[in-house]
């Protein structure tokens, strides 16, 4: 869709803003870079150099992180209509400054957890924003092709900085050498967004003056119709939580399950990147499938396709199998995580569309902190394979409320609310 007005008014297309999409697509990359440092080094960093023997207090710093995340999330939202899009990211990025200075000195394991606070509060700014950013550009026919190039510049960088940073550790060892690559991502980072990215509000206004209907909603009435009242979105958010409880299971459990299965810490490394890096490519077709398929039937599928990759997971006790499962695993991703957020953007007006992205993504990052508590509780409670089970049930169990819930979002806007 192409929109023009007079002179000064912003274009809506991918094409009419590629340079600055392929900037922000660079930027996302980076933001993902900053979490690829902790996926492979820093579950066996709190086992072997900080002795902690307990999953949930060795998944404290996943638990932070979510819940850190989640509440920036929904604040970068709010801020990012109140103040604009840029400061939001270049706050987020200063923010990310000190968390891989932090995780090379941390002399106890509660300033590697408050370093993870901070990787949240960067995190739920700089990715939130950059979403935002993007939806503002492209407008509304190729909204699903945006979110997953969005998407998978994120997670292949966390695939590709999970691989390289656990090459260093194998070399160097946990620390320092491996959150190096951290100091250059976030230093990068914040000078592309400061001097490069432009201010993007004026074409999300430009979209608002299209769409049919009243557009004023108070913070209370968006937090509702996301988390509770409007069956999409609704259904979006709580397939989001779960499906990021699946992730921080991976992020947590998986290193410790492999290497205590005899594998070395290189090829703990490259099964670690497997389950990212199919997700972040597979995010780049499917982003693009939901334009032309819809976006309901991917996200049951995926969702349905993450459980039956889990329970390959928890019933391998093999590299090749949990290859396949991972592999599995990060092909249901990729066809959940993008559509997800398209369908945000389908059914949100654009005048409180970051703020329904922002609530969103909240329920979706709880599912970090959630993921924590709940697997680490069953893993000390009943064992790591129980633990992997139960999350497999409630991924295939959210499927499902995807399936008899939600609507079909894509070019239906009679359905908005």
């Amino acid at each position: 869709m192409r929109l023009t007005g007079d002179a000064a008014s912003p274009v809506l297309g991918l094409r009419a803003n590629a340079a600055q999409f392929a900037l922000l697509v660079a930027v996302n990359a980076l933001v993902g870079g900053m979490l690829g440092e902790e996926r492979t080094v820093l579950p066996l960093l709190a086992t072997r150099e900080f002795g902690l023997d307990s999953h949930t207090a060795a998944l404290s710093f996943i638990l932070a992180f979510g819940v850190a995340k989640a509440g920036t999330n929904y604040a970068a939202g709010t801020w990012s209509e109140r103040y604009g899009r840029k400061p939001v990211l270049v706050a987020g990025w200063l923010a990310a400054l000190p968390v891989p200075l932090l995780l090379i000195w941390a002399p106890q394991w509660w300033i590697v957890v408050g370093a993870n606070v901070l990787l949240g509060i960067s995190q739920g700014l700089t990715w939130s924003t950059t979403v935002i950013m993007k939806i503002d550009l492209v407008g509304p026919r190729r909204r699903g092709l945006a979110m997953g190039l969005n998407e998978s510049a994120g997670y292949l960088a966390v695939a590709v900085t999970a691989l390289v940073t656990g090459a260093i550790a194998a070399d160097a060892g946990l620390r320092p050498a491996p959150f190096l690559v951290g100091v250059a991502y976030a230093a990068l980072g914040l000078g592309l967004s400061t001097l490069a990215v432009k201010e993007t509000r004026a074409h999300a206004d430009h979209e608002a003056a299209t769409w049919p209907g009243a557009s004023a909603a108070t913070d209370r009435r968006v937090f509702a119709l996301t988390s509770f009242r409007e069956p999409a979105l609704s259904a979006a958010s709580q397939a989001g939580l779960v499906n990021n409880v699946n992730d921080g299971l991976a992020w947590g459990v998986f290193p410790v399950l492999f290497t205590s299965a005899g594998l070395p810490l290189g090829q703990t490394g490259i099964l670690v990147a497997l389950y990212p890096a199919v997700w972040g490519v597979g995010q780049l077709a499917t982003g693009a499938l939901s334009d032309r398929w819809g976006r309901k039937h991917l996200i049951t599928s995926g969702m349905l396709l993450q459980a039956a990759a889990l329970a390959v997971i928890a019933t391998a006790d093999a590299p090749a199998p949990w290859a396949v499962g991972s592999l599995l695993l990060g092909a249901g991703t990729a066809m959940v995580y993008p559509t997800l957020l398209a369908s945000i953007g389908d059914v949100a007006h654009p005048s409180w569309r970051a703020r329904a992205i922002g609530v969103y993504r909240l329920w979706r990052d709880l599912g970090f902190a959630a993921g924590a508590l709940l697997t680490g509780v069953l893993a000390d409670a009943l064992g790591i394979r129980p633990a992997v089970w139960a999350v497999a049930a409630l991924t295939a169990a959210s499927g499902l409320v995807v399936a008899l819930r939600m609507y079909e979002t894509h070019q239906a806007p009679g359905r908005r609310p």
